[in-house]
């Protein structure tokens, strides 16, 4: 990450990580709505079961009705009609049984799917993106005053890589000692730029 920073500057790398996090919840967020209307094609046998059990099961019943206005024997002919209409009411129930199933399992499976990569990502950079925002709020906070940029100036000789001190001179330590307004100003605006920001 400290040679991909010492090529772009900080702010930049921030945009391109948040793009990333951006695409990357994008991309899973679609696989798994594409994933759950896959799935739930498996639940056309069960729509084409319960259409034809409920159609059935009407044609039979209202066969049955029928049968049963015949005089004297209608109500013996009614009842396998009845008890045929009752089974193919079973088989529709069934069906649509099969499609609950298959509603139930491919919502899991979407949420599944988009859930844990989001999550993998969103806590490794959600700590980060949080800790660099109070780091740059303060930092925005304080370069106003001259206090605040001799305090920056302390955190660069502090936290900055020796290679980036020794370009602003042999004895930054010593100009920063004697609070030399040039060494300062350059201290500070180093640690502001290693935050994203630039000194005002």
């Amino acid at each position: 990450m400290k040679i991909y920073a010492d090529r772009f500057p900080r702010f930049l790398l921030q945009v391109l990580t948040d793009l990333f996090v951006i695409a990357w919840v994008y991309f899973w967020i679609r696989g798994a709505l594409w994933l759950q209307d896959q799935v739930q094609k498996l639940g056309v046998p069960g729509q084409k079961l319960e259409g034809a059990g409920s159609a059935l099961a009407d044609n039979l019943a209202d066969a049955g009705s029928k049968v049963g206005r015949v005089p004297l024997v209608g109500d013996e002919l009614t009842a396998p009609f009845e008890k045929a209409a009752g089974a193919a009411r079973s088989v529709a129930e069934a069906g649509q049984s099969q499609q609950d199933v298959v509603g139930d399992l491919a919502l899991a499976l979407a949420v599944i799917t988009a859930v844990l990569p989001i999550l993998f990502v969103l806590l490794f950079w959600l700590p980060l993106r949080i800790r660099w925002v109070r780091r740059a709020s303060a930092a925005s906070r304080v370069r106003k005053s001259a206090a605040g940029r001799d305090l920056l100036a302390l955190r660069a000789l502090a936290t900055q890589p020796l290679s980036k001190l020794a370009k602003l001179g042999p004895d930054v330590a010593e100009s920063w000692r004697r609070s030399d307004d040039s060494t300062v100003e350059a201290l500070a605006a180093l640690e502001l730029k290693s935050l994203g920001l630039r000194q005002r």
